[in-house]
This record gives C-alpha cells, structure tokens and sequence, in this order.
C-alpha cells in the first residue's frame, strides 16, 4: 500500500525493513537492483547473504532493533562539517 510517495519502509521489530509501493532501489554507484518484486524485505541486522535484501539472518544471530525513533530525526545544522553532505553544500 504506497502513499502519495510511492512507498512506504516499515520497520520490523528485530527484523527487516519492509518495503512496499513503487521503488527505485540503487548501488552506492547508482547501478539499479531489480528487486523482483512491488514488496522487498530490507536486511537491517547486516549479515544477510543477499544484501541488501533480508535473508532471515537475523533471527538466527539475535538482532535487536525497535520499531519507534529513540532519538529525534538528523537535521542539517547538526551535521558534522566534515561529513559529505555539509561540504556538497558549501561548494
């Protein structure tokens, strides 16, 4: 079920992100992953054999990983100077 968006990511508690609707997903490269699928399983817990899909790993190393934020959402001016995106916008 996507949003005006095209997509909603759900969190799982101690598994994947569930992503489902109209998606792009891509390499750090840029090379587009074909998903296969309107609906993906995300790999959160980083040790799926089949990055960046979720292979149900981690429930066989224990991951654990809440559904709600703990701490409030990143914004700009919080941003380490010396991080990619702060010196993409000072150029």
């Amino acid at each position: 079920m996507a949003d005006e968006q095209g997509a909603v990511l759900t969190p799982y508690p101690d598994g994947p992100l569930l992503l489902r609707g109209n998606f792009t997903l891509r390499t750090p490269d840029g090379e587009v992953i074909d998903p296969g699928r309107g609906t993906v399983a995300l790999c959160r817990c980083g040790k799926s054999a089949i990055k960046p899909f979720c292979d149900g790993t981690h429930k066989s190393i224990g991951f654990r990983a809440g559904t709600s934020r703990d701490v409030p959402a990143p914004r700009a001016h919080d941003r380490n100077d010396d991080s990619p995106a702060a010196q993409r916008s000072s150029t």
